[in-house]
């Protein structure tokens, strides 16, 4: 089993025990996606860390965008518990790249690919998205990208 699969077991327990209701359900959401992603597909298998890293930021991630969708309808209050289970599933994803980070492997990645418009865009993300799996949005790797790619 991986590391962090076991360390989000452990902690599902801890926060069991301490009546931490929205911790509780965070995490068994986590796993029960990790189970759902270790059992689809013709071969069951036990994911690596980096594949359970990879679930949990796309779990991350439709927080987040949940969190975005209510409050354009004004469902503060739900908004904020996406809000609440993102920051849970945070605890156990790598840390973000700084904005300084994130601009110069991106330049890298320009300089690598020798690409000079958008229209390249895409041959530079192919070389930039295995040097920040985890550590940026692709949102905001993709806005990066263009931003120097536009040249502004």
């Amino acid at each position: 089993m991986s590391e962090l699969k076991e360390r989000l077991r452990t902690d599902l327990t801890t926060a069991m025990k301490a009546r931490d209701q929205v911790r509780v359900s965070t995490i068994r959401m986590a796993l029960s996606a990790i189970n759902t992603e270790e059992v689809a597909g013709e071969q069951h298998r036990e994911l690596t860390d980096d594949e359970v890293v990879t679930v949990l930021g796309r779990e991350s991630k439709k927080r987040r965008e949940s969190a975005e969708a209510f409050d354009g309808a004004g469902r503060t209050e739900l908004a904020e518990r996406e809000r609440a289970e993102q920051l849970v599933l945070a605890d156990y994803l790598p840390a973000q790249l700084s904005d300084d980070d994130l601009t110069a492997i991106v330049a890298a990645a320009i300089a690598e690919t020798g690409a000079q418009g958008p229209k390249q865009m895409g041959a530079v993300m192919k070389v930039v998205q295995p040097k920040v799996a985890g550590q940026a949005d692709g949102r905001r790797v993709s806005g990066e990208v263009k931003r120097q790619l536009s040249g502004s």
